[in-house]
């Protein structure tokens, strides 16, 4: 379970795609749950790229670091047990003026690696140990990585939370961790507000997130999805919608045989889509080559993402 599948659970509702590929986010989403006495505003934001560097992904990045400095709180997720260089990068942009807490997710599949309880609470006790220090000497212990480009060596996490996104009590018990370090205010959302985005952009999402599912590790992830129509009729919705690739192979691996993985994409995609809608939904889709448009800057701001 990564962030988006994190922030699904923490909402109630599943308004953030999710797939088997790490970085599928490419938006910033807020995600809305409101008790009685406090109003969490979430937002899922992309993965942090730290490898290849299109246009894309530096627009991803800018959208990560701008929304860092816009939240009261950051809940900074990595995988229980697991620390590495790609994690110290992700500290070094973290602002030294907000609470982080870093939330040690899937503690289920941590649990499962360990034949003996007691192996299991000593190597979960020495993950917890190791990640109260000051970010200084977590980066010093850390293979390949510096402590000289931490803007806040000294700083600490605020607290240290384990737990499993897929149990219900932890998902609780976060909350009431949250809630301890909100700043008091007036609601921003309607009690009954799930999210920020519209019907069409959840359209795109929902397409998109079927189009990884279906072609796995095949598909690069120079791919997007463009809604060209979103109309009403009556309580129906019809949608027209054009899947973006960068080759005409990565076109034929969307299309398959004879149509056939594309008309399960679309097909789980309607079904999807009226589910959330709770409407009929009538929808069209089309697979179309535009090469190089990950390093499109215009093309990029069309889709939202600038």
């Amino acid at each position: 379970m990564g962030k988006s599948t994190l922030l699904n659970a923490l909402v109630g509702q599943k308004i953030s795609i999710t797939s088997r590929k790490a970085q599928t986010t490419r938006y910033r989403i807020a995600g809305v749950q409101t008790r009685e006495h406090a109003q969490f505003i979430f937002m899922d934001t992309p993965g942090f790229q730290t490898r290849v560097m299109n246009t894309l992904n530096q627009t991803l990045n800018r959208t990560v670091t701008s929304t860092l400095h816009d939240v009261d709180v950051i809940c900074f997720i990595v995988e229980a047990g697991y620390w590495g260089a790609d994690d110290v990068k992700v500290l070094r942009l973290l602002p030294n003026d907000k609470p982080v807490l870093l939330i040690a997710n899937k503690l289920d599949l941590f649990a499962s690696r360990f034949d003996d309880s007691q192996d299991r609470d000593l190597a979960l006790f020495e993950f917890m140990k190791k990640m109260a220090q000051p970010w200084g000497t977590i980066a010093q212990q850390t293979k390949g990585c510096e402590v000289e480009n931490l803007e806040s060596p000294e700083q600490t996490f605020a607290e240290v939370v384990p737990m499993s996104g897929k149990n219900k009590d932890d998902i609780e018990r976060l909350l009431d961790v949250i809630t301890e370090y909100l700043p008091e205010g007036e609601a921003r959302y309607e009690p009954d507000t799930l999210t920020d985005r519209s019907e069409r952009f959840m359209a795109a999402e929902i397409l998109r997130e079927k189009v990884f599912r279906y072609t796995g590790d095949e598909l690069p992830y120079s791919s997007s999805v463009v809604i060209d129509q979103f109309k009403l009729d009556g309580t129906m919705r019809r949608i027209a919608a054009t899947i973006l690739v960068d080759r005409d192979s990565h076109k034929a691996m969307i299309i398959g045989q004879k149509g056939e993985r594309l008309k399960k994409i679309s097909t789980e995609a309607r079904l999807d889509m009226e589910a959330l809608f709770g409407s009929k939904v009538f929808l069209e889709t089309w697979v179309k080559v535009k090469r190089g448009w990950a390093d499109d800057l215009a093309e990029l701001r069309a889709q939202g993402l600038e």
